[in-house]
């Protein structure tokens, strides 16, 4: 091999090794965000015909200068036979802002009141099924 041969073929042994790392990583990074963890109206997976009783439903109103989301999933709460575990509430960022935990003997709806303040941005709320999975919702906060 040539030394000019050489050091091109390093030159480009290098390029490769700063780049395809980070395309690795945007490529990682999207492979997180998959219906195989959660589930979406869009994206329901194998529970295609869970959607209407699984997937939370959000409602965001303003009182008092703070923000109340309201998460409820429409599901039956039988005991711990079938029953909604747990409301989660994540930022724009997917990080955990709140939780709430049902008792399955007690709660006969699965419905979480949260208090935001100084927040906008989207908001996204988790229903874990103890049968079915777990299961996404997405919803805007509009700071007035």
């Amino acid at each position: 091999m040539e030394r000019r041969d050489f050091i091109r073929l390093s030159l480009t042994g290098v390029g490769a090794g700063i780049i395809a790392p980070q395309a690795l990583a945007g490529a990682e990074q999207q492979a997180t965000i998959s219906s195989d963890i959660y589930y979406t109206k869009t994206s329901p997976g194998r529970w295609s015909g869970k959607v209407a009783t699984h997937l939370p439903t959000i409602e965001v109103t303003k009182e008092a200068g703070k923000t109340i989301v309201k998460v409820v999933t429409p599901h039956e709460m039988k005991g711990y036979e079938h029953y909604i575990v747990k409301h989660v509430l994540l930022d724009k960022d997917y990080k955990f802002l709140d939780e709430h935990l049902f008792n399955p003997l007690e709660d006969k709806v699965p419905l979480s009141t949260f208090t935001l303040e100084n927040y906008s941005g989207d908001i996204h709320a988790l229903s874990l099924c103890n049968k079915h999975d777990l299961w996404l919702n997405t919803a805007n906060v509009y700071r007035p």
